[in-house]
């Protein structure tokens, strides 16, 4: 079991929003969806896109450089790669999906923590 550490408070990430944080040197994606917080890692397994340059739909991130998807609640691929062409297609067949590695969040009067 890790140690909660802060890496933001309440007000600075509005609904919707995600922004990357740095606990203990790590890359983390902090997002807000419907009030509640989630925290993964900030870079793609696939080519290491950073995911808070990407777009996020309700729990879903979308990475900035391939589109591959992933749930932020679970961590789960719900899209690997997407797009035509050589490049879309090696990566597929080369990079296995892998999920992303998430971590419990939780709020303590103003602020939000990660346990790392």
């Amino acid at each position: 079991m890790g140690k909660f550490v802060e890496v933001s408070k309440i007000g600075e990430l509005k609904e919707g929003a995600i922004k990357a944080v740095n606990p203990a040197g790590r890359e983390i994606l902090l997002a807000r969806v419907e009030d509640k917080y989630y925290a993964a890692d900030n870079r793609c397994p696939h080519m290491g896109g950073k995911l808070a340059q990407g777009k996020l739909e309700g729990t879903v991130v979308t990475c900035p450089l391939h589109r591959s998807q992933f749930d932020l609640s679970n961590g789960q691929v719900v899209r690997w790669l997407k797009g035509a062409g050589l490049t879309s297609k090696l990566g597929g067949v080369l990079k296995r999906p892998k999920p992303l590695t998430t971590y419990n969040v939780k709020v303590k009067e103003d602020k939000i923590l990660i346990e790392i």
